[in-house]
């Protein structure tokens, strides 16, 4: 019956749990394929085979975004009143400050992510489609359910397809699945509930074909395939807010708020208790109001955020988003995937047993540096143990793939298991002479082994066997106690997490140069050993888990690798719980309320797809926890994008993975995360620090104002002095505690409170009492130059210099928390406050003599005085700030 007669459903739930026939039939089609004018048809109701575009956010709205702050809010009103008013030089100057801001913060910060545009690049561009019973290529886009498609190794797969026929058919599908290794395909169903990664009757749209061919009905296309799937789940998520972006909102809000109404309740008090005039109460209220906002606290977090992206950036690990380096910093569970993240994606023979012993062979990856041990020694003569010789020569003759040096690297061209078991030849000191091989039987899914015969100077014609040990030990001649106990060490081995094969070896019967599966399973083989086969974890990553841990974050390991491997890997790793791997079907079966607890309790969740991944991490941020998120492959994109902050490998991950993450590491190591950890505990550390440094600045002012308000006395500071004052405290002094060094116990506390206050309880006092401080002495100052006859703009500049010369004080102080800063690292650990002190002079001196500031600020040239008393003033502060100090480390 032709397809064109049928009524097609055109949609099979669970395609891969029922017969090929079966398939086709609810699909309106046959092995002929459709019919041009039926695809074009179906191309109309279904739409392109393409996925949909992102949507980027535009500049302008990146820069708008910068003025999205509270304290931007108070400065822009106070911008429209002194515009009103025809204070033209005072707007202007508050306008500059706010502008500055918001360039900054628009240059530094990344361009949003752009991940479904990323994954529409993995898809096919052609397909091999059977159109009126014809095959041709197509536009990858054009194909639609129904249409009958050829596979070939190589080959990217252009939709979701229900195979129907394979001849060593083999898809590579670690980015989708996190399966490390090439998964077969075959016709035959498999059962409903099968995880992604099992169900071999299927190949996904966008994984690569490793070998073979096949041909395959399309049952799915663009949105409806299982990575059209992952891009409908990254269109949901939402990004996360980062610890630090929250805690400054919040801050910022309270603040605005608190200055508001002071500046209210100063303007209502000013108006009932004096005889002033609206215009001076309404330039003293904008004074206040300038004087208690820290206008250069965004510019300060902007340039620290900026400071760590370029200092992280020199460590590998590229920051796409500035708040994502801090954030790191107060994560409380970091949550990687296995394959290419925890581990290199690179088979590695681990164990090799024979009928003699066990051997444990050490190094990892294609790079043919290790050693071959038994019983702790080193083998040095490999030659001389007959039994570890035939085993390393079978692994180098019944192979195909080749390892060889590219720079720096090793670079695998084959198998990956083909690749490891060339590698282990290798360091056995057995190359594997093909010129020698006679014929060859290619490794067959149907009969799970690859077989050679080989011409051996000196001993003959021989046949090397390697594949599946129970397929091997069908082929051998062993008693059935051999057999039992090969069998118990095939399971021992397995038990571990480590794929098993076997080999064996003959001497070949006639004199004949064919090798046909026939002669093979003619049987006669004696068997030689097993091959103990893993993706070894990352050495770097074992020693960096160890660092995050004591820093006491909790690692988890969530992979679409098997159970078993998953678990054996975590074991090697430290991260592993005694209760083992979770699956996806547990998971699954799961309500809500045990879901959460498995995610509170459970170390290691294995056979997991993209939906369990994004659930896991949802659920530890509905607990409170701060969420690292690491992963290479698409699979990974969803839940990259939820956590608090997604890191993604820059070598081997791919452009969607590395799109929806924060961090990407250039060197796809996992040790960089402890690094990057450290450096946003210390970025922590540096702002709040600054916070603490220039919020006494803002309070000293403030106070300044509000108290000459309410004595009824002339204004000491204008607002637009007050400007000054704050842009270049923040601008010079405030930036050097970026550059501050990490505390040496920053990586032993624990991750501070999700949700706390980012200032301390002593970090609030200090700010109190030196605000207090800093007030009292600037408005002595001022009323000492008052009454004793200076000018209004000479007054005016001391009480400027004053505070300006107090904060560097301060400054010194501040740079040691809790520890004294009278000691030589003061002069040693960081040159640039030194540096950013003397810019800060310069600029002082500028704003007391140079006319055009004296004129846009009001400021006037002093005498030795105008230095010397406030030089006085700040080694008071640095005084009284030490002696706090000393009292609290003596409690």
């Amino acid at each position: 019956m032709s397809s064109e007669n049928r009524t097609p459903t055109e949609t099979v739930p669970d395609p891969h749990a029922r017969p090929g026939p079966e398939v086709l039939d609810a699909l309106g089609t046959d092995p002929t394929g459709l019919t041009a004018d039926e695809a074009a048809a179906r191309l109309d109701r279904h739409g392109p085979n393409a996925l949909p575009t992102g949507e980027s956010e535009s500049a302008l709205v990146r820069f708008l975004r910068q003025f999205k702050d509270p304290m931007i809010y108070v400065l822009l009103g106070a911008a429209v009143l002194t515009t009103v008013m025809g204070q033209v030089v005072d707007t202007i100057v508050i306008l500059a400050v706010v502008l500055v801001n918001a360039i900054i913060g628009y240059v530094q910060e990344g361009r949003a992510a752009d991940a479904l545009e990323s994954i529409r690049s993995m898809l096919s561009l052609d397909a091999q489609v059977r159109r009126d019973g014809a095959w041709r290529t197509v536009p990858a886009e054009e194909l639609v359910p129904g249409d009958v498609v050829r596979l070939a190794a190589g080959d990217r797969v252009p939709a979701d397809v229900r195979i129907l026929e394979a001849s060593n058919l083999s898809a590579e599908e670690s980015a989708l699945t996190g399966e490390s290794l090439a998964v077969e395909k075959t016709p035959e169903p498999v059962d409903a509930e099968a995880a992604l990664g099992d169900r071999s009757a299927m190949a996904f749209s966008g994984t690569t074909l490793a070998s073979g061919s096949g041909t395959g009905v399309v049952t799915a296309t663009g949105t409806g395939t299982e990575i059209g799937h992952i891009t409908s789940l990254l269109g949901e998520v939402e990004s996360m807010e980062t610890p630090l972006t929250r805690q400054m909102s919040a801050f910022s809000t309270k603040l605005s708020l608190v200055v508001v109404a002071a500046a209210v309740v100063m303007f209502v008090l000013g108006g009932v208790m004096y005889d002033y005039g609206l215009g001076e109460l309404v330039l003293a209220a904008i004074g206040f109001a300038v004087a208690a906002i820290p206008e250069g606290l965004p510019a300060v977090l902007t340039i620290t955020l900026a400071l760590g992206v370029q200092t992280m950036a020199k460590r590998n690990s590229i920051t796409r988003r500035m708040n994502s380096v801090e954030t790191l910093g107060s994560v409380t569970v970091i949550a990687s995937d296995k394959t290419g993240t925890l581990t290199k994606n690179e088979m590695t023979v681990r164990t090799v047993v024979t009928a003699d012993g066990a051997y444990e062979v050490t190094g990892t990856g294609y790079a043919p540096d290790g050693e071959i041990r038994c019983d702790g020694r080193r083998v040095d003569d490999v030659r001389g143990q007959e039994d570890l010789h035939l085993l390393a020569e079978v692994a180098a003759r019944t192979n195909d793939s080749t390892v060889s040096r590219e720079g720096d690297a090793w670079v695998l061209s084959g198998e990956p298991t083909d690749g490891g078991l060339r590698t282990f030849a290798m360091k056995a000191g057995i190359d594997g002479d093909d010129a020698h091989r006679l014929a060859v039987v290619p490794f067959d899914s149907a009969y799970k082994y690859m077989a050679t015969l080989d011409e051996i100077e000196g001993i003959g014609r021989i046949v090397n066997l390697k594949g599946a040990p129970d397929r091997l030990l069908e082929r051998c001649d062993l008693s059935a106690d051999e057999r039992t106990a090969w069998e118990a060490r095939i399971d021992e081995l397995s038990g571990r997490g480590l794929r098993v094969l076997a080999a064996a070896t003959r001497r070949a019967r006639s004199e004949s140069t064919h090798l046909t599966t026939e002669d093979v399973d003619a049987g006669g083989f004696t068997f030689r050993g097993l091959y103990g086969i893993i993706d070894p974890p990352r050495e770097e990553a074992i020693e960096a888990i160890r660092t995050v841990q004591r820093a006491g974050i909790r690692v988890l390991m969530i992979t679409g690798d098997h159970a078993g491997t998953a678990t054996a890997i975590g074991r090697e790793m430290g991260i592993t719980d005694e209760f083992g791997a979770v699956t996806g079907a547990e998971l699954d079966t799961a309500d809500d309320a045990e879901f959460a607890e498995l995610a509170r309790t459970r170390t290691v969740f294995a056979r997991t797809s993209p939906e369990h991944k994004l659930r896991l991490v949802t659920a530890l941020q509905e607990q409170g926890e701060v969420v690292s998120m690491t992963g290479d492959g698409v699979n990974d994109a969803p839940s990259l994008k939820k956590a608090d902050v997604g890191v993604a490998m820059g070598i081997k991950g791919t452009e969607a993975t590395k799109e929806a993450a924060d961090v990407v590491l250039a060197d796809d190591n996992f040790a960089t995360i402890g690094a990057a950890v450290e450096m946003g505990r210390t970025i922590y550390d540096n702002l709040r620090k600054a916070i603490v440094f220039i919020l006494p600045t803002n309070g000293a002012q403030g106070l300044v104002i509000l108290v000459a308000v309410l004595l009824g006395m002339t204004l000491p500071l204008t607002p637009v002095q007050v400007l000054w004052v704050n842009t270049i405290t923040a601008v010079t002094l405030a930036l050097a505690l970026a550059f501050e060094p990490g505390e040496p116990d920053i990586m032993d506390r624990p991750p501070r409170r999700p949700g706390g206050s980012i200032l301390s309880g002593a970090g609030i006092t200090r700010i109190v009492y030196v605000s207090v401080l800093l007030g009292a002495i600037t408005i002595a100052v001022f009323l000492g130059g008052q009454s004793a006859g200076v000018a209004l703009e000479v007054s005016r500049t001391t009480a400027v210099n004053t505070l300006v010369v107090g904060q560097i004080f301060y400054l010194l102080a501040s740079r040691f928390s809790a520890g004294t800063s009278l000691r030589k690292e003061l002069f040693t650990t960081n040159p640039i406050s030194w540096l950013c002190i003397a810019v800060m002079l310069l600029l002082q001196a500028a704003f007391v003599y140079l006319p055009l500031l004296q004129t846009a600020f009001g400021s006037a040239a002093v005498g030795w005085a105008g230095w010397l008393i406030p030089l006085g003033a700040g080694v008071v502060v640095l005084a009284v700030v030490e002696v706090d100090k000393a009292l609290r480390r003596r409690r």
